[in-house]
């Protein structure tokens, strides 16, 4: 097993040199993996893939993203198609939105050389979100074979609107970090990081608004958002429910009424979620939200292994299911096109355009106001995995 943890416009030329030396000639045995990025842009992956193709069979490739290694995002299809009562209503007539959010409250550290020329949405979203939604959105498997997994979530890719140039700055917010605060600490803006240009137009912060245009989620947005320096470390997935069509209960007894909620945490906590309204106690009917929640910490007594480990197995038994196939790559890489072109020739004025410590730069809340809906903060608090958070709710 040949593991590049490599700028991309080197894996082409390690490959090459492993051809050469005779260490890429089994094809049963030998294995290459690859980390992000995949590329720099959609010409660049081909570029990459073609090269590749030419030394190693797609077999033999392991495109690893640490996210598909963690145990609440493999819980993901248990949830979903082991379960009789959820899956029938993880459609449009049931689902209203679906907000799936990384948050990460350090900055660059000492990676500015290589974000700079990154960003948010090559960093994030074109791999480890793309892939969540499509473990969210898929269609049920026949199997849990290898192939039949990756060309399911192919499915869900293909199926993704295209953003048109001309619609980028109604479906894409981008930010950057400026000075601010972090757990009452200062934290400086992204242009004054180590390796970071004074006047960086690399996007820190990036929100997408996706549809999948299929049966199951015809009309039914996906929003996405990933940024550094935010008050929360926290992945999680937020499936919202559409209202009761009919209220029954008069106002005054609803209270704190919220929608119905489904919660996946992938981290810190690593725990499902469902919210629902019940009764409050006492002698009259008041309704309001109550949680009921799994976590990992408290349902088993054993540590769950690390992502790597998981997946560095799976390279050696030569288990493919967790790791993406050229043509996923490729998809993805179609779907953010758009909006980084749509970058490229725009310079972003405001920039620096949110303080670090906060949520992000308003046009962000503008993305979801303009659907009557809003982002929602975390339901796990990172600094207590024990805790829930639904003060922001």
């Amino acid at each position: 097993v040949y593991y590049l943890a490599t700028p991309p416009t080197l894996m082409k030329t390690i490959a090459e040199n492993l051809a050469q030396a005779g260490l890429a000639a089994d094809r049963a045995r030998n294995r290459v993996v690859f980390e992000k990025p995949f590329g720099h842009d959609l010409a660049s992956a081909r570029d990459l893939d073609a090269s590749l193709n030419t030394i190693f069979d797609e077999r033999q490739i392991f495109r690893i993203d640490h996210y598909l290694g963690k145990e609440t995002v493999q819980n993901i299809l248990a949830f979903r198609f082991a379960n009789a009562f959820f899956e029938p209503m993880w459609d449009r007539r049931y689902i209203d939105h679906v907000q799936i959010s990384v948050a990460e409250e350090v900055g660059v550290e000492h990676r500015g050389g290589y974000y700079d020329h990154a960003g948010a949405l090559r960093d994030m979203i074109q791999n480890h979100l793309l892939q969540l939604l499509c473990l969210i959105a898929m269609e049920p498997p026949v199997s849990f074979e290898a192939e039949e997994i990756r060309n399911k979530k192919l499915d869900v890719l293909h199926a993704v609107r295209p953003i048109l140039p001309d619609q980028v700055d109604r479906v894409a917010v981008r930010g950057q970090y400026g000075a601010g605060r972090i757990g009452g600490e200062p934290a400086a803006a992204y242009r004054a990081e180590p390796g970071v240009a004074p006047d960086s137009r690399t996007e820190t912060y990036a929100a997408l608004k996706l549809h999948v245009d299929n049966w199951r989620w015809q009309d039914v947005p996906f929003y996405l958002r990933t940024g550094k320096r935010l008050p929360e470390r926290t992945s999680e997935i937020i499936i919202q429910l559409r209202a009761a069509p009919h209220q029954s209960f008069p106002s005054a007894v609803v209270g704190e009424w919220q929608p119905n909620r489904i919660v996946i945490n992938i981290q810190p906590a690593e725990g499902i979620l469902l919210r629902f309204q019940a009764k409050q106690p006492g002698l009259n009917m008041r309704l309001g939200p109550e949680d009921m929640r799994f976590t990992y910490k408290e349902a088993f007594d054993t540590e769950s292994p690390e992502a790597y480990e998981t997946l560095l197995l799976d390279v050696m038994q030569g288990d493919a299911t967790l790791f993406m196939r050229a043509d996923q790559v490729e998809a993805a890489w179609t779907i953010v096109m758009p909006v980084l072109d749509h970058w490229a020739g725009v310079k972003p004025s405001e920039f620096p355009n949110y303080a670090a410590g906060s949520w992000g730069p308003e046009a962000a809340e503008q993305l979801l106001a303009a659907d009557s809906r809003r982002w929602l903060l975390p339901t796990f608090a990172s600094r207590d995995p024990d805790a829930l958070d639904t003060a922001g709710d």
